[in-house]
């Protein structure tokens, strides 16, 4: 398994800097933050700086999935983790869809019970990327993103 972001930050003229679809954690809390618009500092919740959250990528994944598979049923396109549990204790909370430019996103959350699937046919024949995150085992993406100038692959 490939956990991808090794917690780096990123620098602008020594300011540390947000990137547009980041998700952060508050490690007391829990609360989950995503960036809408990149700006300098640090997010702090709960007095303490927020924790940026990496995204697992496994193309060998046994056992539970969590990887998003992107299909076409009906003539529709949707993106699923089918196999995973959708339990009280254990669930996809939500699903995250994006286009590789990052202008055009779609989130939807589900619950305990819930088939953890979404209708992306909106999207038309953009090219997107899908998250996905478990109440356990956090965030997975369905491709590695590109490693971008600093050299991290979170969003």
């Amino acid at each position: 398994m490939k956990m991808v972001s090794d917690r780096k930050k990123y620098f602008c003229g020594g300011l540390i800097m947000t990137i547009k679809l980041q998700i952060y954690k508050c490690s007391i809390c829990g609360n989950i933050v995503q960036i809408l618009q990149e700006g300098d500092g640090n997010l702090v919740c709960c007095g303490k700086e927020m924790e940026l959250m990496g995204i697992q990528y496994d193309s060998d994944e046994v056992g539970e999935k969590h990887k998003p598979v992107t299909e076409i049923k009906d003539g529709k396109k949707f993106v699923n983790v089918i196999a995973h549990p959708m339990t009280p204790e254990h669930y996809i909370q939500f699903i995250e869809t994006f286009t590789d430019d990052k202008n055009e996103l779609h989130l939807k959350f589900f619950k305990p019970e819930d088939v953890p699937e979404m209708d992306i046919s909106f999207f038309n024949n953009k090219s997107v990327n899908s998250i996905e995150y478990c109440n356990i085992h956090h965030l997975w993406g369905d491709n590695v993103m590109p490693e971008n100038e600093n050299g991290d692959y979170s969003i």
